[in-house]
């Protein structure tokens, strides 16, 4: 069954993978001869999220994206706080201006935020979050 997954290092940054066999390579990833290289050298490790795919090639291809996302963005993704993900996507400079946009807190901005996402197409739904 494909699976991409997140795992925390010991040295608090994220490690994003993907694979068939998720409890093989939890183990790997232990190991001193078959883990990457990466977690070898942070260990120990934890799984903070993982989800399951119909294809293993979404999954890579969801690792693949995860990998280039902001530490914010995956930890929304480890909140399950997928409303959060638009508003996290958007450069640093276009997130001020929405906040300044918004008078009261931040769960009003998100309300605006996802508001203003609803207009924009919408990517497929991820499974397993």
């Amino acid at each position: 069954m494909p699976w991409a997954y997140l795992l925390k290092c010991a040295d608090d940054s994220y490690y994003a993978g993907s694979t068939i066999d998720l409890e093989r390579r939890l183990y790997e990833h232990g190991t001193d001869d078959l883990g990457p290289l990466y977690t070898r050298r942070r260990r120990p490790v934890e799984l903070v999220w993982s989800g399951w795919f119909d294809r293993i090639d979404d999954a890579f291809w969801f690792e693949k994206r995860v990998q280039g996302w902001s530490r914010a963005k995956r930890e929304a993704l480890i909140r399950n706080d997928w409303e959060a993900l638009p508003f996290l996507a958007k450069r640093p400079s276009a997130q001020r201006k929405l906040e300044e946009q918004c008078d009261g807190p931040q769960e009003a901005c998100r309300a605006l935020v996802s508001r203003l996402a609803a207009l924009a197409p919408q990517p497929a739904a991820y499974p397993g979050g």
